[in-house]
């Protein structure tokens, strides 16, 4: 027999207290009066007409001798018994939000917000291009907590596919990779004033990459991708979570440095090939993820002349000094801060990252207007 069933069979309390006055051979006039109350108090439970209050279930032990919880259950199965059935949709909304941050994604702009279990499904399998919802990504597998799943997969994966979706409707060239090795050269001159990030998604563009921006999901803690709508189609995604040149300068070296070596052209969309909290210090990088961070750190400042300048001057590094070395480097300063914190804190094994972290000035604001930003409250429109 199922539970549903079950419950509807619960009779009313008031059976069974009927039921308890027959055993004793008791009168309902009889239990009115040892429990000191009018017979006409106890008619409604008797009916059905009333539930059992806590208090009455209390005076019902004391003149049953059985617990007041017991007589408080009844009553909750009863009312159980013949509530509504709840509304299937709440369980499908509830098992869409214990995958992917649904109502984020509604705020963002990214599903039309409806009470329609079945629009907002239809949303998420279009939003993944599938036609069934079993086939969406980390859906099937929600349940699994171990292996190589994480908790973090569905976000990658609903950011990763938010960047595919606007990259989807951008017009570029077909992509030069003779062209992009050009513009690196370009991309340093950038690197002196902030405001100069502003042509990185022209420059980009030119040599037929598209270049998205996407505010990262909660708690994602994702910095940027490069995947391939096809072998002639580029893509380089980044969150730009941490606003700061040092890290837009080091995130996007890298992504250029993974398209540049083709990886993930045959891999297509997943978790795996998107940068989550890129670490140069951590020695457990595969070596896609080491290449692309030796090229980054090379490009943000010349390693030679920074391990020079650390042995010359530690531990004693003024501003002065640093903001010399940022002018012989052609760097904004910044940068050079970045990279000497980070030095610092792999050879000396000292956290110095608040210092001098004014440089370290903000540029998102320099991409508004240039690049296509998607989050911070603004939201690109896409055909669905």
């Amino acid at each position: 027999m199922s539970i549903v069933s079950m419950l509807k069979e619960v009779p009313h309390p008031g059976e069974f207290i009927r039921d308890e006055l027959e055993a004793r051979g008791w009168a309902q006039r009889d239990l009115a009066y040892i429990l000191g109350v009018k017979e006409q108090a106890i008619n409604p439970i008797m009916s059905g007409k009333r539930g059992i209050s806590p208090d009455m279930a209390r005076a019902l032990s004391k003149a049953f001798g059985i617990s007041p919880e017991y007589f408080l259950n009844l009553q909750k199965a009863y009312e159980l018994s013949t509530s509504r059935e709840a509304d299937p949709a709440i369980e499908r909304r509830a098992k869409l939000q214990s995958i992917f941050p649904i109502r984020e994604m509604i705020k963002r702009g990214w599903f039309e917000d409806t009470q329609d279990v079945s629009l907002l499904e239809t949303q998420v399998m279009r939003f993944f291009r599938t036609n069934l919802l079993e086939d969406v990504p980390c859906f099937a597998h929600s349940a699994k907590k171990s292996g190589d799943y994480s908790e973090t997969t569905p976000l990658q994966m609903a950011w990763l596919f938010r960047v595919r979706q606007i990259a989807d409707e951008m017009v570029a060239p077909r992509y030069s990779e003779a062209k992009l090795k050009a513009s690196l050269v370009e991309l340093e001159r950038l690197m002196v004033d902030p405001e100069e990030i502003r042509h990185v998604p022209r420059i980009l563009a030119d040599a037929g990459i598209r270049f998205v921006v996407v505010e990262t999901l909660p708690k994602a803690n994702i910095d940027g991708v490069c995947f391939w709508l096809s072998a002639s189609e580029p893509v380089i995604g980044m969150t730009c979570r941490h606003d700061r040149i040092d890290n837009f300068w080091f995130v996007l070296r890298h992504e250029i440095e993974h398209l540049l070596n083709k990886d993930s052209l045959e891999s297509g969309l997943s978790s795996s090939i998107v940068d989550v909290d890129i670490d140069p210090s951590n020695e457990n990088l595969p070596l896609v993820e080491v290449r692309a961070n030796t090229a980054a750190s090379k490009f943000c400042a010349d390693q030679d002349a920074i391990n020079s300048f650390l042995i010359r001057k530690y531990p004693y590094l003024s501003e002065k000094d640093t903001l010399g070395l940022a002018r012989r480097l052609q760097r904004h300063p910044g940068i050079v801060v970045g990279q000497l914190q980070f030095r610092m804190a792999v050879e000396y094994k000292v956290n110095k990252y608040n210092w001098l972290t004014r440089h370290k000035v903000k540029i998102r604001q320099f991409l508004r207007g240039s690049a296509n930003v998607d989050g911070w409250g603004d939201a690109i429109p896409v055909n669905l």
